[in-house]
């Protein structure tokens, strides 16, 4: 199969809106999705972070700047204000090149943030 774009999601939360924690948590995010479907940073396209309302401590895009994504384009957001939705939240949508199917992608949710996609396999 050629190589085409494909699209991971992911998530996590912090149980503390400081600096520390959000570099922390993102980099652990970062680091599982490139190594759980054997991806490198090269083959990042760009990934768009939405951050809930009750982070302001940093930029997820700076800690993912941190964690080794230096020159991959990042852009950050406010997450929806959605009543039941996990608090201090961090989502990733990331664009990568690749040649593997859909199927073969895995997705990473991460710290109590699974019930926002409970219809993935694990």
């Amino acid at each position: 199969m050629p190589a085409t774009v494909r699209a991971l999601r992911g998530a996590t939360r912090v149980d503390a809106d400081t600096r520390e924690q959000v570099g922390q948590r993102v980099s652990e995010l970062v680091t599982a999705l490139l190594e759980r479907n054997q991806l490198l940073p090269d083959d990042l396209i760009s990934a768009l972070f939405t951050a809930t309302g009750d982070i302001h401590s940093m930029f997820p895009a700076e800690a993912a700047r941190g964690a080794g994504l230096g020159d991959v384009p990042l852009l950050c957001a406010q997450e929806l204000d959605i009543e039941g939705k996990p608090e201090r939240c961090i989502r990733v949508l990331l664009h990568v090149n690749t040649d593997r199917a859909r199927a073969e992608l895995h997705h990473v949710y991460l710290r109590g943030t699974a019930i926002l996609r409970d219809d993935l396999p694990e």
